[in-house]
């Protein structure tokens, strides 16, 4: 393998090239078309130096390698940590989350309604059900479905539920355990600990973006480019055009761009009928609101949020000056709201009136109490935010991905490799990882493959399934 080109400077291309690094290849190029390293894990200060990320990034790591790497990008003194608290606000209150786990705070009549339609659930082992809609109902019963499970899932995804696959679920939805929501409600117990990111640490400074900009400072500034556009890839000739002029040869192609995109630019439009049908995706709104004083104290320790209710225009809210109190100006004196909002052909979003919305919705939950303690607004529109999980996805990139990788183009990462089970920062990260290690050792990719095995546990260095 001589001259690698990686496309995008996120964790996925910053992990292929911080790897051709560690393996002393040196024949490779970075083109990033913004002018700093991140990607969708970028971090932003705004006028009134408030830090904001991209959506309510958390640590949490299923590699050794992964772990590693970040105590090389900060050290120790440079992580705040925390434990997560994480809640559902609906009927009025909060309910921690899981949601199933902690029905006994609902309403006795919701309650009621919740528990019968538990009983229904049929026992685990049962065929996959066609769609996520009807997993939701097999596993939930139709009260938790109708309360909570449908309608925040369909604000998140702005798509319909029943045109996406369950197949991706995996560990990222709890499911029900019928005798531990009995025992919680008869002990009147809280049930928080469930989920791989109980525990997790962020960067003291600068947003989950500080760990992205370590990482490309450690690698050779000769070989990044940054404001560099892609504008053309020539498969047949094996070149790269770019908006300033420029021509780039390659061997082989690390692509972190959107499909959609990666097609559009290598001129196979035959392609594009397959990527529309199976490659649905959202945009997301994210949407910083800094305040003056200090969080009430129903939100002094929490983390994030969730809000299934149609009464606010966002999925989520990060309390983002607990996830480090230097996310504001002065922890003394400020606190931060971090809200996301989904959008998509099915969930059109109203940009000029969104902020305005986002403030009412926050009177409305009770996030926030008077206007007048509002002293910044941030917004940021990512085009791609979510991969969907469509009941078509995977016979789309059982022939997009063969064909590109038949012309040395490897496409991975969060919209690279379409898999939303495998596209949280740990994931990413190692997907550039084991590509690099693929092409240059011949050693087989796990992430990209087997998303369920990678998910099940914390792996090794060197993977296990390498010996």
């Amino acid at each position: 393998m001589d001259r690698i080109v990686i496309l995008g400077a996120g964790p996925t291309g910053l992990g292929a090239a911080r790897q051709l690094r560690e393996l002393g290849h040196r024949n490779w190029l970075l083109l990033e078309k913004s002018g700093w390293p991140g990607g969708l894990a970028a971090s932003f200060e705004d006028q009134h130096g408030f830090t904001w990320d991209i959506g309510g990034h958390v640590q949490f790591s299923h590699y050794e390698y992964f772990d590693r790497a970040m105590n090389e990008f900060l050290g120790e003194s440079d992580w705040f940590h925390n434990e997560r608290e994480s809640w559902i606000w609906v009927r009025g209150r909060f309910i921690p989350y899981p949601f199933q786990n902690n029905i006994r705070r609902l309403p006795p009549d919701d309650l009621y309604n919740c528990l019968t339609h538990l009983l229904d659930v049929s026992p685990a082992g049962n065929a996959q059900p066609d769609n996520f809609r009807d997993w939701i109902l097999a596993n939930f019963g139709q009260g938790i479905a109708d309360i909570f499970m449908v309608p925040y899932n369909t604000k998140v995804w702005a798509y319909p539920l029943e045109l996406m696959s369950a197949a991706w679920v995996g560990e990222r939805v709890a499911v029900t355990d019928i005798r531990r929501v009995l025992h919680n409600l008869v002990h009147a117990r809280d049930d928080v600990s469930w989920g791989p990111n109980n525990k997790f640490r962020f960067p003291l400074r600068g947003g989950t973006g500080a760990i992205w900009k370590a990482c490309a400072e450690g690698l050779p500034q000769s070989r990044l480019r940054f404001s560099t556009a892609v504008t053309r890839i020539d498969l047949e000739h094996r070149r790269i055009e770019t908006a300033d002029g420029g021509e780039i040869a390659y061997d082989a192609v690390i692509s972190t761009i959107p499909l959609p995109q990666l097609i559009r630019l290598a001129g196979q439009s035959q392609l594009q009928p397959v990527a529309q049908r199976g490659l649905p995706y959202s945009a997301s709104n994210i949407i910083g609101v800094g305040l003056a004083g200090s969080p009430p104290e129903h939100l002094r320790t929490k983390c994030w949020m969730y809000f299934p209710e149609d009464n606010c225009p966002f999925y989520r809210v990060t309390v983002f000056s607990n996830y480090s109190p230097h996310n504001v100006p002065d922890i003394a004196r400020y606190w931060s709201l971090m809200a996301e909002v989904s959008e998509s052909q099915y969930r059109p979003v109203d940009q000029e009136g969104l902020i305005e919305q986002v403030i009412e919705g926050m009177l409305a939950t009770q996030l926030i109490v008077r206007r007048e303690d509002i002293v910044s607004t941030w917004k940021y529109r990512a085009g791609y935010g979510y991969p969907t999980p469509s009941i078509e996805r995977d016979a789309a990139l059982a022939e997009i991905l063969p064909f590109f990788e038949a012309n040395s183009v490897y496409s991975r990462g969060r919209f690279g490799l379409w898999k939303y089970e495998v596209s949280n920062q740990d994931h990413s990260f190692m997907q550039g990882v084991e590509l690099v290690e693929r092409l240059l050792n011949g050693r087989p990719e796990i992430t990209a493959h087997h998303p369920n095995l990678i998910n099940s546990r914390k792996h090794p260095w060197p993977f296990e399934h390498w010996k």
